[in-house]
């Protein structure tokens, strides 16, 4: 029992984090171009 107050707050903590990273990377415009990236990877530069 004592295991499940150490577990429960880690899991939140690693949701919440994960939620914010999700979040912080559709507001700074990660998946804003989808499409283009199919095309640069066949350019050689």
């Amino acid at each position: 029992m004592n295991v499940l107050l150490l577990v429960i707050p880690i899991a939140l903590a690693l949701g919440t984090l994960g939620l914010v990273a999700c979040v912080w990377a559709l507001r700074s415009g990660q998946y804003d171009d989808i499409e283009g990236a199919e095309y640069r990877v066949l350019h050689d530069d």
